[in-house]
Parts: C-alpha cells; sequence; structure tokens
C-alpha cells in the first residue's frame, strides 16, 4: 500500500516596519498544505524555527499532519512574493488566501494574510527554505492523523461495489421478466452512484497524500 503524509502548515509571519514619525507593524499569517513521505525522511520545521526530521511514522500508514508556524519578517509584500514564487516552481498551488490589510480607524493596525498552500511531498523542505528565507522562524506545532483504516476501508468498499456491479450485469442478461429487469437496473443504478462517491472520496485522500 502506498505511504504518505499530507501536511497542513500553517504561517503567521510578524511583519514589522519603522516609518519616521511612527511604528507601524504587519502581520502574515499563511497557511501552508504539503504532503510528506514518511519513508522519505522529509524535514519539519521544530518550535526554534529550524529545520529537522520528522519523527519517524509507522511503515505502510497514510497520516494527514497539520503544523502551524509563526514567523517574522520585515516586510507583507515581499515575504508572500518569495514564498508564492517559491510554491509555484515547486509545482504547488494556493488553495486558499485571505489578506487584511489593517484598519485606520481601530487599533487593528496589524496586516495579516491567511493562505492555504499544496505543494508536492517531495518538495516539502525547498518549500520551508522559502518560508525562513522570508524572516526569523519563532515556533511550530504540530498534529497527526492517521487515516490509514479509512483509506483501506474505501478501497474495500470499491471493490465490494464493482464485484457487485458486475454480478448484476449478468443477472440483467438472465433475466426472464421485465419486472425482473426493472429490479436489477435499479440496484444497478444505485451500486454506479455509491462507486462514483467512493471513487471521488478516495480521490480525495491521495491528493491529500500526494500534495
Amino acid at each position: 500500500m502506498k505511504k504518505g503524509i499530507c501536511l497542513l502548515l500553517a504561517l503567521l509571519l510578524l511583519l514589522t516596519g519603522c516609518g519616521s514619525s511612527s511604528m507601524k507593524s504587519d502581520t502574515v499569517a499563511e497557511t501552508w498544505a504539503a504532503s510528506y513521505d514518511s519513508g522519505y525522511g522529509e524535514d519539519a520545521l521544530e518550535t526554534n524555527g529550524s529545520e529537522s526530521s520528522l519523527d519517524n511514522l509507522p511503515q505502510g500508514r497514510k497520516f494527514i499532519i497539520r503544523m502551524d508556524i509563526t514567523a517574522e519578517a520585515q516586510e507583507l509584500e515581499p515575504a508572500l512574493q518569495t514564498v508564492t514564487d517559491r510554491l509555484t516552481a515547486l509545482g504547488g498551488y494556493v488553495e486558499d488566501q485571505y489578506i487584511y490589510n489593517g484598519s485606520l480607524y481601530s487599533g487593528r493596525r496589524y496586516r495579516n494574510a491567511d493562505l492555504t498552500l499544496r505543494v508536492p511531498a517531495d518538495k516539502l523542505s525547498e518549500l520551508i527554505a522559502a518560508v525562513e528565507e522570508t524572516g526569523n522562524v519563532v515556533s511550530s506545532s504540530r498534529s497527526t492523523e492517521d487515516v490509514t483504516l479509512q483509506y483501506v476501508d474505501t478501497e474495500s468498499r470499491i471493490t465490494a461495489l464493482k464485484t457487485e456491479q458486475a454480478r448484476l450485469l449478468e443477472l440483467m442478461e438472465q433475466a426472464e421478466t421485465m419486472s425482473d429487469l426493472l429490479e436489477i437496473e435499479s440496484r444497478l443504478t444505485e451500486v454506479r452512484g455509491e462507486l462514483e462517491r467512493y471513487a471521488s472520496q478516495l480521490k480525495v485522500l491521495d491528493n491529500q497524500i500526494d500534495y
């Protein structure tokens, strides 16, 4: 069975800049989605912001990992540009993006950006390097979800439904009455609908594992 991990990185960039007459701070909150294959020993960030190997995870299982990272940088736009340019070059993409530019009429003068980024599993360490280029990585936290049973169960349901579909097609050829034929066709429609649903679920899991 294919091994893999879907890694979701949430990056908070605290951006600060100085003016001649006042101090102004920019905040960038970035969410990253990437994947990691436990068999390849990819790098990740610890709470001190440096790269290190992820904990060894059981072989042959599938995981979804969420990582929240806090970092500091001087400017909002250059930090975002550095990371998104590298993301595109690595074959990744921005899944979601939200930017808050601060308010002149309230105390919330901090700027922030919240992004969900997806990157191929084998490019994770390069994306982390791009994050480090934006400034100082302050902290990070991680949670792990084992989705192996969900994946195996979905595969098993697909196999069972395909077997039933083949049997229904055989029975359709052997049907002797119209009522039997209609009953078989009705069940065949249900089976095909369930097949499409489970196939879609498996495709989503595969995407989370590969990216």
